[in-house]
């Protein structure tokens, strides 16, 4: 399965893994989030790495994406048209992560932020570790 680490108390990250949920038809993501016991276990097993709340994390067959490599990586396993954003990996990292940066330093300003993590109901429950 692709893990996918996320800010669990932002608004448009949520609604993100939401989309990737309606548009997973063959089931091969699971989520966590970047707060919670098991995200922060993934990432205290992965050697090196610390917890990167600014980012979404995509950890697929043990190598880990992070900022607009992960963003770009998960639409390409998403059904439909989603795939398409793949070309945006034509662009340099540096200026697909500015773009990236400037929307993750904003998102709580724009789409505001929970108290506490999302809490998955029992049909999508399965899918967070």
């Amino acid at each position: 399965k692709l893990i996918v680490l996320f800010d669990g108390v932002c608004n448009f990250c949520n609604g993100w893994v939401r989309l990737i949920i309606r548009n997973d038809r063959i089931d091969q993501f699971r989520f966590a989030a970047l707060q919670s016991d098991a995200g922060k276990k993934i990432l205290a097993n992965s050697n090196n790495l610390v917890s990167i709340p600014e980012s979404v994390v995509l950890i697929e067959k043990d190598k880990y994406y992070f900022h607009s490599s992960a963003a770009l990586r998960i639409f390409f396993h998403m059904d439909g048209l989603w795939k398409l954003m793949i070309a945006f990996y034509i662009l340099p990292p540096f200026i697909r992560d500015a773009g990236y940066h400037f929307i993750a330093g904003n998102r709580y300003k724009w789409f505001g932020k929970k108290d506490v993590c999302m809490v998955p109901d029992e049909k999508i429950q399965n899918k967070f570790l």
